[in-house]
Order: structure tokens, then C-alpha cells, then sequence
């Protein structure tokens, strides 16, 4: 069977290509999926270019298979020590039907079912995943509906536990037009939650407003800055979720929250530690890679931490992570449909044309990888 692995060489070199490795044969534990849809998401991008320079991409040929090859830069590379020279699959998500299971019986129980899968490796014509890292499908759902079931669905609902958990209200979201963000518009109004977006086009505001999203602040606009702290005033949120992760956004929107907070006190007397409500930015992707700049001009009571969905459900635990998957199959025509701009082969995933295109993570455009095309 073919599978797309990521290689970055000592000096420098990543080859991303397709292998010819040996079917899968499940544990008692496991099943063996037939993988018919996987997406391409921001998060696998990462391990996929391990921070390459996708304007020196050029095709190849490895073993008869197609290939691609570019050029990792010095300061990327430092940080990439620890997979020098593995061939290391990739994909973290994806659906198929199950063909093979081992022996114990919640495997046997799901030969025949269409599944979801998160564990890695997913851009392969078969996968091997314990019973655990699937999610049984409904009836009627194909593997192209259920293909996104766990990054953007569980990222968006584990945003909003973070939020209750933490003791926040009402929330901010960047980049908020993506698939990610529509989702998050639609379990923010189901669950009765005040949400802040935040977009940098006029047509992705547009686009949240047709959803129902009541607060949409456009960073292209002279006015983003009122109008992001006229929304966190309406809102009283002071946790945010920031997909872009470098640049100045961050520091806005925690300057916006305190400028928030004191109109929402009523003024008062000057305090140089600023206000005592807790400001929270989560970075939670890297759409811009640069540093993230803080000038700290927000008082004393803020904070600005990574968040990753895999820490998010260690910590959720089994039951609640349970809870929230089964919502996310019972809604996944509705709250969590996912909407993708093309659909390619695992050979075309190669094309350096449409590797240039998805590599660049823009809102709205997301590709699905078919791996049995």
C-alpha cells in the first residue's frame, strides 16, 4: 500500500513522497482502516513541511512514486533535531471503513462501519488504529462528511470548555471564517455563548454575519480597534483563542480587554497595575510564524499561553472527551459539516502547484486528501 511520509535530511533537505510499506495487520485492540478521505489541516502542516521553504519546491521520482523536495532554512532547521533523516508519516485525521479487526470484541464489532480516525498517518491507503482513536459514524454518513470529525470539531468544543472551566463568559476567536470558526459561530449560538470573531476581510465578515454571528471585527478596517472594544465591552469576554500565533494581535486584543474592562467598571481612579480582571490570549496556531510582539501596555492581570487540543482532552478526561465526540458525530450535518475548496489523490498532494496553494493555510481554503483516488 502507499503512504505520504515527510523526510528532512542533515543537510537540509525535506522529501516528501510516497512509500510503499506493508499492509497493516491489526493488534486485538486495533481495526484496519480503509482511508477514503483525509484533510489537510494547519496543524499538519508542520510535520508535512517541517518549515521548508515551499518556493523551492520541485518535483521529483523516489522508487517510481512521485515526489517532492525542498529546501529547510538554517533556522528552521536547528529546531528539527530530533527527526533528522525519519521517514515519518503523515496526516493526523481522517474516515474510512473498517476491513480488518483484531480479536477482541469492540474491534470485531466495528468491521463494516464507517469510522473516524485520529492518530496519525492518516495520508495512507490503510491505518491501523487502536479501537480507542476511532469514532463510530452514523448510518448514511459518508468518510468525506466524517473526514475533519476530531482537529477542528474537538479544537472548537474544547474552546468553550476552556472557557467555562477558566471562569470566562464570552470569548474572542481570530481568523474566525475558517471551518474552525464557522463551527465555533454555530456551537457559540446553540450553547448560549456571547462570541467576539475577528477576520481580515469584508467578505469573510460577511460570511459570519449570514451564519448569525452577532460580533464580527474586521482587522482591515480603520475602525477594528473601536470596534473591537465596543464588541468585548457588549460581551465582557477575556479569553481569546489567537490561530495566528505571531505579529501584534495578541497584544490588540489583550489592550482591547483592558480598555474593555475599565468601561465596563465605569472609569475610576489611575492605576498603573491597570485593571484586576484577568486577561487570557491562547495562541493555538501559527498562521503567521514571526514572534509574537507584547507592549504590554494591559495592567498586570493577563496571560499568554499555548493551547493544544491533545493537552485539552489529557485533561478533559475520558468521559467528557466521550461526550464531546459523540456530539460531534450526532451534529457532524450541521454544527460540524466541513466545507473543502478541492479534493486530490495522495499523487496530487504532491503536485507543487497544489502543495504552494494549500501551504499557505488561507481562510476558506481547505483541501482533502483521497487516498484511494
Amino acid at each position: 500500500m502507499l503512504q505520504l511520509q515527510s523526510k528532512i535530511s542533515g543537510d537540509g533537505q525535506l522529501t516528501l513522497a510516497l512509500v510503499e510499506v506493508e499492509m497493516p495487520v491489526p493488534r486485538p485492540h486495533e481495526v484496519v482502516v480503509r482511508v477514503e478521505a483525509a484533510p489537510i489541516n494547519p496543524s499538519d502542516l508542520g510535520l508535512l513541511l517541517g518549515g521548508a521553504d515551499v518556493t523551492t519546491a520541485a518535483p521529483a521520482t523516489i522508487d517510481g512514486q512521485p515526489a517532492v523536495v525542498a529546501t529547510v532554512p538554517p533556522g528552521a532547521l536547528a529546531a528539527l533535531a530530533g527527526r533528522i533523516d525519519q521517514s515519518l508519516p503523515c496526516g493526523n485525521e481522517g474516515a474510512g471503513v473498517v476491513v480488518d479487526a483484531g480479536a477482541d470484541p469492540e474491534a470485531q464489532a466495528l468491521l463494516g462501519r464507517t469510522v473516524a480516525g485520529f492518530g496519525g498517518g492518516m495520508y495512507s491507503q490503510f491505518r491501523a488504529l487502536p479501537v480507542s482513536q476511532c469514532l463510530v459514524l452514523h448510518e448514511g454518513t459518508s468518510a468525506e462528511d466524517g473526514a475533519s470529525c476530531f482537529v477542528n470539531p474537538l479544537t472548537a468544543l474544547g474552546m468553550v470548555d476552556t472557557m467555562r472551566a477558566e471562569g470566562h463568559t464570552a470569548l474572542v476567536h481570530t481568523a474566525a471564517a475558517s471551518n474552525l470558526g464557522q463551527m465555533l459561530v454555530k456551537i457559540c449560538a446553540a450553547d448560549g455563548v456571547d462570541l467576539v470573531n475577528i477576520v481580515r476581510r469584508p467578505e469573510q465578515a460577511d460570511l459570519l454575519r449570514s451564519l448569525g454571528a452577532a460580533h464580527v471585527c474586521d482587522s482591515s478596517q480603520p475602525g477594528f480597534t473601536d470596534d473591537l472594544v465596543g464588541a468585548l465591552t457588549a460581551t465582557g469576554a477575556t479569553i481569546a483563542f489567537d490561530a495566528t500565533g505571531g505579529g501584534r494581535l495578541a497584544d490588540e486584543i489583550l489592550s482591547a480587554m483592558e480598555a474593555a474592562a475599565m468601561a465596563r467598571a465605569g472609569g475610576g481612579a489611575y492605576n498603573r497595575y491597570g485593571t484586576s480582571v484577568h486577561k487570557q490570549v491562547y495562541l493555538y496556531g501559527r498562521l503567521s510564524p514571526g514572534p509574537t510582539e507584547l507592549n504590554r501596555t494591559y495592567g498586570m492581570s493577563w496571560a499568554v499561553a499555548g493551547w493544544l487540543l491533545t493537552n485539552f482532552l489529557i485533561k478533559a478526561g475520558p468521559a467528557r472527551a466521550a461526550e464531546l465526540r459523540q456530539r460531534v458525530a450526532d451534529e457532524i450535518h450541521t454544527t460540524f459539516a466541513s466545507h473543502y475548496t478541492k479534493r486530490v489523490g495522495l499523487a496530487g498532494a504532491l503536485d507543487v502547484a497544489e502543495l504552494t496553494r494549500y501551504s499557505r493555510m488561507a481562510t476558506g481554503e481547505k483541501y482533502l486528501v483521497l487516498p484511494q483516488a
